[in-house]
């Protein structure tokens, strides 16, 4: 998990809007066209998420993405993971091997153990994903709803609403209350 990336903010984000629809699929086209970004670019994130099981896809002009499991049981560490990979934060390249002074070898008293840089980078990483580990995309949900204005909620419901509407020729579904 090196430095998180755009991918991560724009993933979860997309997951909010699943979790609040009511198991209704989204197309990853009308979710980019929400927020305004690129439909490649989220093509690129939502098979890492499937692949993770956190999303699961459905086929053709009705299709689409739902979440694969509840709210509850996804983890931000989850979607982080799936969208970055399980890579460390920090990559120790043992450079207290090469010092200039050392001659030939690095003597046994500078490599002995674990290196202390690396060894504060793991207790960091460690707190990092135990920190994401503990928070569930319903808890970001219930914090969104709870800041988020009613008017903003219905209006973005709307908007989705039609274009699940526009897949499904002959009929116009309502979506559950966001979130």
């Amino acid at each position: 998990m090196a430095q998180l990336t755009v991918s991560v903010e724009y993933g979860i984000h997309c997951l909010l809007w699943l979790a609040g629809a009511g198991g209704t699929a989204l197309s990853s086209r009308d979710l980019a066209e929400l927020q305004q970004i690129s439909p490649s670019f989220l093509a690129k994130i939502f098979p890492k998420l499937e692949k993770a099981g956190i999303v699961e896809a459905s086929e053709g002009v009705r299709g689409g993405y739902r979440l694969a499991r509840p709210p509850g049981e996804i983890s931000v560490l989850n979607i982080v993971d799936a969208i970055e990979g399980d890579k460390p934060l920090f990559d120790c390249r043992e450079i207290r091997r090469r010092c200039a002074t050392y001659g030939a070898e690095a003597p046994g008293w500078a490599t002995t153990g674990p290196c202390a840089i690396h060894a504060v980078m793991l207790k960091a990483e460690e707190a990092m994903r135990g920190e994401l580990a503990a928070h569930s995309l319903a808890d970001l949900a219930t914090t969104f709803v709870g800041k988020a204005p009613a008017d903003f909620l219905a209006r973005t419901r709307d908007w989705m609403a039609e274009r699940v509407g526009a897949r499904k020729p002959g009929r116009r579904r309502a979506l559950p209350s966001p979130l």
